[in-house]
C-alpha cells in the first residue's frame, strides 16, 4: 500500500486553555480528493497550517509527503500548491505580474501555463490586484496553487466569492488533479462542493475527527427519511418500538420517520401488513454532517 499523503497521529494544538487540536487522527491518500468539513473554530485551519509549518503543533505528529513539515518545511513546500482562506498579496502589481514572480520562484512557470488557467476562470490578468473584486482575488489565489502542478494541493475555502459556474470549473481542476495521481486536501464549507468533487470526507468537530468516509458510505449510513404506504390505517406502537426509528409519524395509512441503520427490523414490521409503497431517501451531504455533529452533542450529554 503506498505512503499516505498526509499522516496525522494524535495532533494536539493549544492556544492557552483553547484546545484547537484534541488528538487529531487522519490519513489522506495518494490521488484521492480529501474533503475537510467543520464549521469555523472547529480545527480545519489549525491543522493545515501546522501541516505547512506555519504553526507549531503542541503534541502529536503530522507527516506530508514523507516528510516532517517542521524539520523539512522549506523542500516540501517546494512540493505543494497552497490557498489560504484569505488569499492577501501585494496589490500593486497586475495579476500578471504577481503569477510570474511567483512562477519564478518556483523556478519558472511557463506564460502558457498561467493563461490557460486564467482563461478557465476567466481572470483578466490585466488589472492591479488592489482593483479585483473578492471574487477575482479568489481566481489569482487558485491559479498560482495549480500553476506549477504540484504534487500536493492544500486549499482552505477554495471557492470563496466563486460563482456557480466557476464553482464547477474549480470542481473540474481537481478532479484532474487526481486523475494526474496528485492528491488534493480541501477544507470547504460549501457542502454541494464537497459532495460533487472529492473522493472521501472528513468531518472534524471541536479538534477530533468524528467520521471519515467516501461521501456514499457515509450517506448511506447515516439517518435517512422512510415513508411507507400502507393499504388501512396501522398502530403506531407497533412500529414506535422499532430499533433505529425516530420522528415516527402515522396519519391513517401513512408512515414517515426518520431511520438511522439497516432497514431490516422495520421491513419485517412493516411485512405483517399489506404495503403499496415503500420510499427512502437518502440524506445529502450537508444533512450527514449535521447528524454528526446533532449525535456528538447527544454523546457528550449522555
Amino acid at each position: 500500500m503506498d505512503e499516505p499523503v498526509i499522516a496525522i497521529e494524535a495532533l494536539r494544538k493549544s492556544y492557552g486553555r483553547t484546545q484547537a487540536l484534541r488528538g487529531l487522527d487522519l490519513q489522506v491518500r495518494p490521488g484521492e480528493v480529501f474533503g475537510f468539513l467543520g464549521p469555523n473554530g472547529a480545527g480545519k485551519t489549525t491543522t493545515i497550517r501546522i501541516l505547512l509549518d506555519l504553526i507549531r503543533a503542541s503534541g502529536g505528529t503530522a507527516r506530508v509527503l514523507g516528510m516532517d513539515p517542521r524539520r523539512e518545511g522549506v523542500p516540501l513546500r517546494r512540493r505543494i500548491g497552497y490557498l489560504e482562506g484569505d488569499f492577501v498579496v501585494d496589490g500593486r502589481q497586475s495579476a500578471r505580474e504577481l503569477l510570474t514572480y511567483l512562477g519564478n520562484l518556483r523556478g519558472g512557470v511557463p506564460a502558457p501555463r498561467i493563461s490557460e488557467l486564467a482563461d478557465r476562470l476567466h481572470l483578466d490578468l490585466g488589472p492591479r490586484i488592489k482593483t479585483l473584486s473578492k471574487g477575482n482575488r479568489q481566481k489569482v489565489g487558485l491559479v498560482q496553487a495549480f500553476m506549477h502542478s504540484p504534487e500536493l494541493l492544500i486549499l482552505d475555502e477554495p471557492t470563496a466569492g466563486l460563482d456557480p459556474f466557476l464553482q464547477q470549473e474549480f470542481t473540474a481542476m481537481a478532479r484532474e488533479a487526481a486523475a494526474e495521481g496528485r492528491t488534493v486536501f480541501m477544507s470547504s464549507h460549501v457542502m454541494s462542493e464537497v459532495q460533487k468533487t472529492s473522493d472521501r470526507v472528513g468531518i472534524i468537530r471541536e479538534g477530533v475527527l468524528v467520521a471519515v468516509d467516501t461521501v456514499e458510505s457515509l450517506r448511506t449510513s447515516s439517518t435517512r427519511r422512510v415513508e411507507i404506504l400502507f393499504t388501512e390505517p396501522v398502530d403506531p406502537q407497533t412500529f414506535a418500538r422499532v430499533d433505529g426509528v425516530s420522528e415516527l409519524i402515522i396519519t391513517d395509512a401513512l408512515l414517515r420517520c426518520r431511520l438511522d441503520g439497516p432497514a431490516d427490523a422495520l421491513l419485517k414490521a412493516a411485512a405483517a401488513h399489506t404495503v403499496l409503497s415503500i420510499t427512502s431517501v437518502e440524506p445529502d451531504l450537508e444533512e450527514v454532517f449535521f447528524d454528526q455533529y446533532a449525535n456528538g452533542s447527544r454523546q457528550e450529554a449522555s
